[in-house]
């Protein structure tokens, strides 16, 4: 819905908004007995946390497309609305994922004259990535629906680290330290 006059606007710092990167579309996993969901990542490297947003495969589609720089023959909607946008000479300030609830996440689309538009997630990301606009989300959002990011090396290091600790003597810290110094030189 986009504000009229008699619209109360969301002022900004309603929600404390935090910028995040698309990491991309992802098929995951549900179980072997369930159908898998299409979802697109969207990092905070500030928490360290991925928020997973289900989306649909058309939605996915116009996400990856735009992603990878492909461009059709023919505008699709997403192209449409960018076009549309710049033909009145109004940009696309930032897309905002604003809000959880029920499972199903809300966005807006912040316009360059003020306009605040109601949008879902998946076009509202869709539509940044082809106008080069930032996406931010709601801090509360990503603290609700965010997963702990595990990088696999980090986790490698991690565990060897622990296993050094599971089996590290006392005398291993009392010989000659390398170049033949003693550990108190």
């Amino acid at each position: 819905m986009v504000e009229g006059p008699f619209d109360e606007p969301s002022a900004p710092g309603d929600f404390p908004m935090v910028p995040v990167e698309v990491l991309g579309v992802r098929q995951q996993q549900r179980g072997p007995d369930l159908e898998n969901e299409i979802v697109v990542l969207l990092l905070d490297a500030a928490a360290e946390l991925a928020v997973p947003i289900v989306i649909g495969p058309r939605e996915a589609s116009a996400i990856a497309m735009a992603q990878a720089g492909l461009v059709t023959p023919r505008p699709m909607t997403h192209d449409l609305m960018r076009d549309v946008l710049g033909a009145v000479g109004v940009d696309l300030e930032r897309a905002e994922i604003v809000a959880l609830d029920g499972g199903i996440f809300f966005a807006e689309l912040v316009l360059s004259n003020g306009a605040r538009v109601d949008s879902r997630a998946s076009d509202a990301i869709a539509l940044a990535m082809r106008t080069g606009s930032p996406v931010l989300c709601s801090a509360e959002v990503v603290a609700a629906a965010g997963i702990e990011i595990v990088d696999l090396e980090q986790q490698r290091e991690v565990e060897k680290f622990r296993d050094f600790l599971e089996h590290v003597e006392p005398d291993d810290f009392s010989g000659p330290a390398p170049g033949g110094r003693s550990p108190s030189t």
